[in-house]
């Protein structure tokens, strides 16, 4: 009687159907690990780009706010016909101070004084209570202009490397660079006494030129004077 010998598996057929040899392991390995390196070289990038979109949107922000804020206040800067003989807005070196009108519901017409400074690459603005006593425009005007006033400052913009003024000054058909035209009129008002009108320069326009830290370009606007 002779014997049917049945295939059967060898022992090493068995052992290859039951997993992967170690090459395989360390190829596989080798390829999850190259796939983490860029999926965390990806995610990186996508961060570091999240953090550089939100600081410029904070910068492009402050500007905004810096700007809309100015041209507000240049737009009702006060009148010479409502304040004759003064001066209604001083441009000099980082600094810049003006009268504004302030209307508010039910209540009458009122000047304030407007003051915006750039120090330490910070630009900042600062408000004086609204008033229709003149002489006390002429005190906070005055505290304003030489810089011993309390008013509380607002910071709209950080991280400024350049910031410059000129103003177009309408007698002489010409801009002036802010400060050049302080020397037509006094350099410190005298409180209650009204200035000459020869001494006060006429002017309809500012020009405001402002870069940022790490920009290639400078932002330059020209607002209107009492265009409101």
């Amino acid at each position: 009687m002779s014997l049917k010998v049945s295939n059967l598996p060898s022992q090493s057929s068995r052992s290859r159907v039951g997993g992967f040899t170690l090459i395989e392991l360390l190829v596989a390995i080798t390829v999850l690990a190259i796939i983490a390196v860029m999926g965390w070289r990806g995610l990186d990038s996508i961060i570091r780009a999240r953090v550089s979109l939100n600081r410029e949107l904070d910068e492009s922000r402050g500007t905004q706010i810096s700007l809309v804020q100015l041209e507000n206040d240049c737009a009702h800067l006060v009148s010479e016909s409502h304040l004759p003989r003064r001066e209604n807005l001083r441009a000099f070196g980082q600094q810049l101070i003006l009268i504004r009108t302030v209307y508010e519901d039910n209540q009458a017409t009122r000047l304030q004084v407007v003051a915006y400074k750039m120090e330490n690459a910070v630009f900042s603005r600062r408000e004086s209570p609204a008033t229709r006593d003149l002489k006390q425009l002429d005190a906070y005007w005055q505290s304003a202009i030489s810089g011993v006033d309390n008013m509380p400052a607002v910071k709209l913009q950080s991280g400024i490397e350049v910031f410059e003024m000129r103003t177009w000054n309408s007698d002489e058909n010409s801009w002036r660079v802010a400060g050049s035209d302080v020397a037509i009129a006094p350099q410190v008002p005298v409180v209650g006494q009204a200035r000459p009108a020869k001494q006060v320069p006429r002017k309809t326009g500012l020009e405001v030129t402002m870069q940022l830290k790490g920009k290639m370009h400078p932002l330059l606007k020209i607002f209107l004077l009492g265009a409101a």
